[in-house]
Formats: structure tokens, C-alpha cells, sequence
């Protein structure tokens, strides 16, 4: 099983404040060997496989196909109850093909007229070709080849990557191939359409268009569902909660079946594939029934949902700086994590120590319930869930710590060094002007030379007569 727990978040919902994570699956052994050459189980409350063997295998799906038919006939006929004429024309040339006796006819005569959802019955219930042949008739529009083709774009839509479909009955051919992983996926897809489940795990139908023309008693008129696990009367094989859904039988391709089986609020589907068809002495066995009541009983008997991580659990710690007290922070789950989980195997084998931290330190104040990362659970090497973690308690910040703190940070800080230069520029500039004022200064300050000291004598001018001396000085 390669996807274990890969949705088992939606699993756990009746228990309060659970959360199940998605994960990747373990493939836990069966108790009894199956003959089946590939098969799937999955839990289908959560969508999970619990236990495989040669699910990618390529195998030939025989009347497996119905399935796909009944998808494409439901999503794309206009009216389900709309009624329509069986012609045998349209199915006749499957009456000379070379595996003729892989094919199942019922008592559906040319010319009955049945509605659509009458004809899904038939062919859910019985694999009838009659049925499977004229839907694909009718909702491809008079052409077959363009029914095939919207089963091959479904499945391409829908993710069914080694799954190839030539027609809509099942009729062998060496290109129709498919995987249990494919059928589990086409499976779980067609029981989301509406009326799919109603019309695959019904036990017993009486078409709605009695026909007496050709059915002279419409109340006997019945057809009843292949998979005999639903059949009470059957003491060997009657499997009480079983259902549905599709069975088929190859000559070249064994026996197969696909049903699902619910018991104390658990529902799991088992798709088995190529079962032999006979047992060593030549005579029939339906390998493939007993494969799927096996698988049954060991997935209701060995499976539970666990608490595998508890949301109190302290899964790590990392260290704070600048904290006031403890200097660092424990860690526990956000979310409590419960897996479906195999009741031989103890859940303290699981890895808890896959841990990554959103960041590697930590600064005070760390809030209670801060996100700090995320662990990761691992059995076997396979991953099983991832859970975000988060403080169990708050961490204080040291005022005194944090000052000398931001002290030693400053010089380091971008602001120092933008202070730095800015202080730097001032003080040049601040010392250009001081040389500046005194080169100002002493230009000023400079004495004048004796020449431009003698006044200008003008040559024209009249000489000074002198003013005469009194001599009574």
C-alpha cells in the first residue's frame, strides 16, 4: 500500500479536537495468502489503501469495464429515464468473436424497450452485453467508437494512467488493460456519481417497461447481482455487509471482482484481479470470492484508529536568546494525529524525529503557540503524516539582555555606518571651512607695501607757496 494515511484528516471527525494527517501508506501482509494475482484494499472512510499486491500490474478488466460505461452513461445521458429500443443489430457481431464465451447475455430480446437506467441495472447486476453494447449505442450517438472514446478521456481526467479501454462490455481484447490501483481510483470516482452506488449494490431488479411481448411475466422478469457474497440463501460465500459491485470472469484473464463491505462504522473496498478460474483438478473455483471475504475479515480484524502523537507530547526544543529565565522553548503538535493503523505493528515504532524548524534561532519574546516547524512521522522509510509544531509556552524577553543587546548591535547596524559617514562628511566640511575663514583672515591682515603707501603728486599742479613765519614765535 503505497498511500496509507493519505486522508485520514477527514477520518477521525466523531472525536473532538483530532486532527489525521494525510500520509503515504505501508503495505501491511496479509494473515491468509489470496490467489488473486493483483489486489487493492482500501479504507474507504478515508480514502486510504491498507494493503496491495501488484496494484500497477496490467491486467485485463473483462466486464470490469461496466463500471466505466455506467460513469460515462450517468454524466452524459440528458434523461436517465428516457426509454430506448434494443437492437440487435447493434450488438450481433459479438455472437462469432473469437472469446464469444467470455460474454454474458441475458433475456433481454431485440426490440424490448427499456429506459437507460433499466439498462444500467442490467449491466451492473448481470454484465449483460445486451445492455452494455446498446448504452454505449445510445449515448454515443448511433456510434460506439465515440463511446469508447469519453471513456478514454474520463479516464485520463480522472487520473487513470495505465488504463486503456476498447469497448463497453468487456469483451476481451489484448489492448483493454488496466491496474488494481486504476480500478480503486475509477472505483471511488464512480461511487461519488449519483445513482451509482444505488444501481451497483442493489441485490435485485425488475425493469421498469414490463415487455410482454417477450416476457410473458414481468414480475418474474428479474435480475439479480453477480456478486454472490449478497445472496443470504448462499451459506459458503454470503458475506454479511458485503455489496456489490462488479465481477468478472476471462478465460484469458481469470476472475475478478471489485465490492466494498461496511461493519462497525468501517467501509473498505477490495478490488481483486485474475483470480485462476479452476482449482489443480480442473474444476471451477471462485478463487476470487474467497480472496475478497479474506481480505475483508483481516482489515475489520486488525485495523483501528490510533493516537499515534498526542497534542501534548513535546516533541522538541530550540534555544532563545535574550530570554528571561529558561533560554529556550519546547515544542509539541498543533493538531493530535491519529492514523488508521495496523494492530500487530506498536505505534512507538514510528519515527518522530524528522523535525524542521521554520528558523534555527529564535529570539525573545516566543508567544505560546507560536509556529516553530513542522515534524514529520515515518514508518519503514515511508512517510505518514506531517504536523505543524508549535511553543508550549511563552518565553520572556531580559530588558537588561536586550539593551546591552542592542548596544553591541548598533555599531554592527546599517544606521552606525550611514551615521558614520554623515559624521565623517560633516567634519570635512566642516574643516575645509576653517581653512577657508583663515586664508580669509590673513589676506585681509596683510600690511600694505611702502609704495602704494607716498601720495600721487599731480605734475600741473601750482607749487604750495609757503605761509611765512611770525617772528614773534
Amino acid at each position: 500500500m503505497k498511500k496509507f494515511i493519505s486522508a485520514v484528516a477527514a477520518a477521525f471527525i466523531a472525536l473532538p479536537l483530532i486532527n489525521i494527517q494525510s500520509a503515504d501508506a505501508i503495505s501491511f501482509p496479509l494473515k491468509e495468502t489470496i490467489q488473486s494475482e493483483s489486489a487493492i484494499v482500501v479504507n474507504l472512510d478515508v480514502g486510504t489503501v491498507i494493503h496491495e499486491k501488484n496494484a500497477d500490474t496490467k491486467q485485463m478488466p473483462g466486464t470490469l469495464v461496466n463500471i466505466m460505461t455506467a460513469v460515462v452513461c450517468l454524466e452524459n445521458c440528458q434523461n436517465i429515464n428516457e426509454e430506448v429500443t434494443v437492437h440487435e443489430s447493434v450488438f450481433e457481431h459479438l455472437y462469432e468473436s473469437e472469446y464469444k464465451d467470455d460474454l454474458i447475455w441475458i433475456d433481454i430480446c431485440n426490440e424490448d424497450v427499456l429506459t437507460v437506467t433499466d439498462l444500467l441495472y442490467a449491466m451492473m447486476l448481470t454484465s449483460s452485453t445486451e445492455a452494455s453494447e446498446t448504452i454505449a449505442y445510445h449515448v454515443g450517438d448511433g456510434n460506439t467508437d465515440n463511446f469508447v472514446k469519453m471513456m478514454n478521456d474520463k479516464a485520463k481526467e480522472i487520473g487513470l494512467e495505465d488504463t486503456h479501454f476498447t469497448n463497453a462490455s468487456g469483451a476481451y481484447d489484448p489492448n483493454q488493460y488496466t491496474t488494481a490501483r486504476d480500478m480503486a481510483t475509477l472505483t471511488q470516482y464512480a461511487l461519488s456519481v449519483p445513482l451509482f452506488e444505488t444501481i451497483s449494490t442493489t441485490y435485485k431488479y425488475n425493469p421498469s417497461v414490463p415487455n410482454p411481448q417477450n416476457h410473458k411475466s414481468h414480475e418474474e422478469w428479474v435480475w439479480t447481482n453477480s456478486n454472490i457474497m449478497m445472496d443470504e440463501k448462499d451459506t459458503s460465500f454470503y458475506y454479511s455487509g458485503a455489496k456489490g459491485i462488479k465481477t468478472s470472469n476471462l478465460e484469458m484473464g481469470g476472475r475478478s471482482i471489485i465490492s466494498m463491505a461496511s461493519r462497525d462504522g468501517n467501509k473498505y473496498l477490495a478490488v481483486l484481479l485474475k483470480a485462476p478460474l479452476q482449482n489443480e483438478d480442473g474444476y471451477d473455483e471462485y478463487y476470487h470470492i474467497e480472496d475478497c471475504i479474506k481480505v475483508f475479515n483481516w482489515a475489520f480484524k486488525y485495523f483501528s484508529y490510533q493516537t499515534v502523537l498526542a497534542n501534548t507530547a513535546e516533541v522538541g526544543e530550540l534555544p532563545v536568546s535574550l530570554a528571561e529565565g529558561n533560554d529556550y522553548v519546547l515544542a509539541r503538535p498543533k493538531d493530535e494525529i491519529s492514523l488508521l493503523w495496523y494492530n500487530d505493528v506498536d505505534t512507538a515504532t514510528i519515527s518522530k524525529d524528522k523535525i524542521v524548524w521554520y528558523n534555527n534561532k529564535l529570539q525573545a519574546p516566543v508567544a505560546k503557540d507560536e509556529p516553530l516547524g513542522t515534524v514529520t512521522l515515518e514508518y519503514s522509510g515511508e512517510e505518514l503524516g506531517t504536523v505543524e509544531l508549535i511553543a508550549v509556552s511563552s518565553v520572556e524577553r531580559s530588558s537588561s539582555k536586550y539593551n546591552w543587546y542592542v548596544a553591541k548591535m548598533f555599531r554592527k547596524s546599517s544606521w552606525f555606518g550611514k551615521a558614520f559617514i554623515f559624521a565623517g562628511l560633516l567634519s570635512l566640511l566642516y574643516i575645509v571651512l576653517c581653512v577657508y575663514s583663515y586664508a580669509v583672515f590673513k589676506s585681509k591682515a596683510k600690511p600694505m607695501k611702502p609704495i602704494y603707501a607716498v601720495p600721487k603728486v599731480d605734475k600741473n599742479a601750482q607749487p604750495r607757496k609757503k605761509k611765512p613765519v611770525s617772528k614773534d614765535k
